[in-house]
C-alpha cells in the first residue's frame, strides 16, 4: 500500500487505485469521503439495484466499479447505523426494521460477502495472475441457558412460591413430581446435546447467565452447587462463555462479577460473550465488554429477525468509531434463533429445517460461519427432532 503517486505508477505490480487520480494501467475504485472522515456523520445514502452487485450506495462514476465498495462495506461492518439516532425496540434495543438492510430488502442476504465474491471476480479478468485464500465453512452451535430448570434446584422460598403462582393443578402436580420425586425437569435437555454434539462433531459453545435474580433475569444462583455441577459438566464437552445479565448493562462491575463468576465455577479464563436479549448499544457494550476481558462476542445478530446484521458472514474486528480505531474484539455474527425460525415456519406453512434453507444456503456459498441460537428450554420432544434435522441441514 502506498500514497506515493510515483512509487504506485512504477510498480508493474497488479495495482487498485482507490483515489481520485487518474493512473493506468490499474483497477480503479473512486473513494467516498466516509474512510477518511473522523466523527460521526449522517451520510445521505441512495441505495440502488445492480445487476452484478445486487445493491448498491456511495456510488461513483468513472471507475471500474459503480461505488465505493470499502466505504460502504465499512458503513455495515462498523454498524454506523447504530451510533445515529433511531427508534429502538421496547428493550432500548436498535431495531431491524430500523436498518438499512431491512428498508432495501437485503437483510436476509451477506451483501459484503456477495460484494467481495463479484469483486474478486471482476480483479481475475483483469488480473489472471491472481491468486486469493480460500476459506472453509464452519457451523457453530450456540446455546443460552437463560434458566438451567423450571422447577429443580430453584431454592425453599422460590419453589414455595412457584406452587402458589402454578395456574392449574396440572402444572402444580408437573412442579410437585419434578421437585420431591425427581422427575425428569422439562429444561433439562442436557444429555441429549451433549450426545447429539459428540456424535455429530459439533463445535458448540454455552452461554450461562449468572447474574442477580431479577425481572429479566430469572437464572438459578451462581452458588447453587447444583447449577455449578452442570456448568461444570458442559464445559467438559464444550466451550463456554458469559450470558451478561440485563441487569449488567451500562455496570461494568455487574459484568466484571458475572465473568469472575463462570471463571471461579470453570476454573478457566472467559473471553466469550453473548449480551442477554443481545441487547447492544454502541459503542458502550463493547466497550465494556473489552474492559472486561471480553474477547470474542456472540452478539450481532437480531433475536426477533433471522438475518445477516452487519451484512457479513465471515468473523470481524470490531471498529469503535469511537475512538477511530479497530480492537481486539472478535465478532462472530450469528443469523438464526430457533425461536425467530419456528414463527417464520408457522407463518410461511413451511417445516423448521426448510424455514433455515435459505440463509445456511447464502453462508455456504461463501465458505462462511454459521452460528445458530438455540435455547435449553425450548428442548421439547418435537424440537430435538428439528435440531437434528437443522444439524443434518447445516453440516452436510
Amino acid at each position: 500500500m502506498t500514497h506515493d503517486l510515483y512509487e504506485f505508477n512504477a510498480s508493474l505490480l497488479p495495482k487498485i487505485n482507490y483515489s481520485e487520480n487518474e493512473t493506468q494501467p490499474a483497477f480503479t475504485i473512486k473513494p467516498h469521503s466516509i474512510l477518511n472522515d473522523y466523527g460521526l456523520r449522517d451520510y445521505p445514502l441512495e441505495v440502488t439495484s445492480d445487476p452484478v452487485f445486487e445493491k448498491i450506495f456511495f456510488r461513483s462514476s468513472g471507475a471500474d466499479l459503480p461505488f465505493d465498495l470499502f466505504g460502504a462495506a465499512f458503513w455495515l461492518l462498523s454498524r454506523y447505523e447504530e451510533y445515529l439516532p433511531h427508534r429502538p425496540d421496547q428493550l432500548k434495543r436498535f431495531h431491524y426494521k430500523s436498518s438499512l438492510a431491512y428498508q432495501y430488502d437485503f437483510i436476509r442476504l451477506p451483501l459484503v460477502n456477495l460484494w467481495l465474491d463479484a469483486f474478486k471476480k471482476l480483479l481475475l479478468l483483469r488480473f489472471e495472475s491472481l491468486e486469493f485464500s480460500q476459506k472453509n465453512y464452519r457451523f457453530v452451535s450456540t446455546i443460552d441457558i437463560d434458566n438451567a430448570y423450571k422447577f429443580k434446584y430453584k431454592g425453599f422460598v422460590r419453589t414455595f412460591a412457584g406452587f402458589f403462582s402454578d395456574r392449574n393443578l396440572k402444572q402444580m402436580q408437573q412442579r410437585f413430581n419434578i421437585v420431591f420425586l425427581r422427575k425428569k425437569d422439562p429444561f433439562d435437555c442436557y444429555s441429549f446435546l451433549v450426545e447429539t454434539h459428540k456424535q455429530q462433531c459439533i463445535e458448540t459453545i454455552y452461554f450461562f447467565l449468572l447474574g442477580d435474580y431479577g425481572v429479566n433475569d430469572k437464572n438459578h444462583s451462581s452458588s447453587n452447587i447444583e447449577f455449578q455441577t452442570l456448568i461444570k459438566h458442559l464445559a467438559d464437552y464444550s466451550q463456554v462463555g458469559i450470558h451478561p445479565s440485563f441487569g449488567s448493562r451500562a455496570n461494568l462491575h455487574q459484568l466484571r462479577v458475572e465473568t469472575n463468576r463462570l471463571s471461579g465455577i470453570t476454573h478457566k479464563v472467559i473471553s466469550k460473550s453473548r449480551q442477554h436479549f443481545s441487547i447492544l448499544k454502541f459503542p458502550e457494550t463493547y466497550r465494556e465488554l473489552l474492559q472486561a476481558g471480553i474477547l470474542e462476542d456472540y452478539s450481532m445478530g437480531y433475536t426477533n429477525f433471522n438475518g445477516f446484521r452487519a451484512s457479513y458472514c465471515y468473523p470481524f474486528t470490531w471498529y469503535s468509531l469511537e475512538t477511530e480505531s479497530e480492537t481486539p474484539l472478535r465478532l462472530n455474527p450469528f443469523v438464526i434463533t430457533e425461536n425467530t425460525l419456528k414463527q417464520d415456519a408457522e407463518q410461511t406453512h413451511v417445516s423448521f429445517v426448510d424455514a433455515a434453507k435459505p440463509l445456511i444456503q447464502h453462508i455456504k456459498k461463501y465458505n462462511g460461519l454459521l452460528i445458530s441460537v438455540f435455547h435449553n428450554d425450548t428442548f421439547t420432544e418435537e424440537m430435538k427432532k428439528n435440531y437434528l434435522l437443522f444439524i443434518e441441514l447445516a453440516t452436510h
